[in-house]
C-alpha cells in the first residue's frame, strides 16, 4: 500500500506540473504516455512481435508520432496547417496509417493475422488518441481550468467509489467483470465528483469566468465525467480478462502500467472536451 501511494503522488505530481506548464512540454509528456499506453495495449491483445517490436506495431508508432505533431502544430502558433484544413490532414492521416498496416499485413504474411492488424489499429485509438483530448482541452479557451475536471471526475470518483461501496455497497454493478465494484460505490463516486466539479468552480474558476456562472457547468461536466470515468475502468479491465492478465504493465509501482491507471482518464477527457464546448463555450 505504501508503494502505491507513493507512486501515485509521484504520478499525481507529474501531472500537474505537466498541465502547469502546457503547450509543448504537455504534448510531449502525453505522446511518451500514448506510446507506452500503446504498447502496453499492444502486448495484452497479441500484437506486439515476441521479444521485439515488429514492423505492425512500429507503424503503430509513427502513426502515433505524426498525429501529435499534426495537433501540437496547429495549437502551437506554427499553423503550417490551417484550422479549417486540420481534420481533413487527420483524416487522411489515419487512412494512410490503415493502409500501412495493410501493406505490412500483406507484404510479410503469413507473419501476422488480420486481427492482430485491427487490434493495432484499435490500439491507437483506445489510448493515443483518446489521451490527446487531454492536451485539446488544455489548449481552448479557458482550457486551464477545465482540463483539471478529466482528473477531479476520473480520480476523485475512483477514490470516493471505493469509499463509498466499502460502508454502503449492498448490490453489484459487474458482477462477472468487477465483483468488488457496486451500485452504491459508482453513485457514490459520481455525486463526490459533481461536488467537487461545483466547489473547483466556485472556490476558484468563478473569479477567473466572469462573463458567465460555470459552477452549475462544472458540477454536470463532473457528475457525467464520473459515469463515463466508471465505463473506462471497467473497459480495461474486460480486457485484460480477455487475454489473461492481471496488469498492463509495471512501470508505475503498486498500481501496473499507465493503462491500469489512465484507463479511467482515457474515456473522461475527450467526453469532457465535447461538453466543455458545449455547455461553457470553451
Amino acid at each position: 500500500m505504501g508503494k502505491r501511494i507513493i507512486s501515485g503522488a509521484a504520478v499525481a505530481a507529474l501531472a500537474v506540473a505537466a498541465i502547469l506548464a502546457g503547450g509543448t512540454v504537455l504534448a510531449g509528456l502525453l505522446l511518451v504516455v500514448s506510446c507506452t499506453a500503446y504498447r502496453e495495449l499492444c502486448r495484452a491483445m497479441g500484437v506486439h512481435d515476441g521479444k521485439r517490436t515488429g514492423a505492425l506495431e512500429s507503424a503503430g508508432y509513427l502513426g502515433i508520432l505524426c498525429y501529435y505533431v499534426l495537433i501540437w502544430q496547429e495549437r502551437s502558433g506554427l499553423a503550417l496547417i490551417g484550422k479549417e484544413r486540420i481534420w481533413m490532414f487527420l483524416f487522411v492521416l489515419f487512412v494512410g496509417i490503415l493502409m500501412l498496416m495493410m501493406a505490412v499485413y500483406v507484404l510479410t504474411f503469413p507473419r501476422y493475422r488480420s486481427e492482430q492488424v485491427m487490434a493495432a489499429f484499435f490500439c491507437i485509438f483506445y489510448a493515443p488518441v483518446m489521451l490527446s483530448f487531454i492536451y485539446l482541452t488544455e489548449s481552448m479557451r479557458y482550457g486551464i481550468y477545465i482540463v483539471w475536471l478529466i482528473f477531479i471526475s476520473s480520480w476523485v470518483c475512483d477514490t470516493c467509489a471505493y469509499f463509498s461501496g466499502m460502508a454502503f455497497g449492498r448490490h453489484k454493478l459487474a458482477p462477472v467483470l468487477s465483483p468488488k465494484k457496486t451500485v452504491e460505490g459508482a453513485l457514490g463516486g459520481v455525486a463526490a465528483s459533481a461536488i467537487a466539479g461545483a466547489l473547483f468552480s466556485f472556490l476558484l474558476v468563478e473569479q477567473a469566468i466572469a462573463d458567465q456562472s460555470a459552477t452549475w457547468a462544472f458540477a454536470l461536466i463532473g457528475g457525467i465525467g464520473a459515469v463515463i470515468s466508471q465505463i473506462g475502468d471497467l473497459a480495461a479491465s474486460a480486457i485484460k480478462r480477455n487475454h489473461n492478465i492481471k496488469d498492463y504493465g509495471t512501470c508505475i509501482p503498486g498500481h501496473g502500467g499507465i493503462m491500469d491507471r489512465f484507463d479511467s482518464v482515457i474515456f473522461t477527457a475527450p467526453v469532457i472536451f465535447f461538453m466543455a464546448q458545449i455547455l461553457i463555450g470553451a
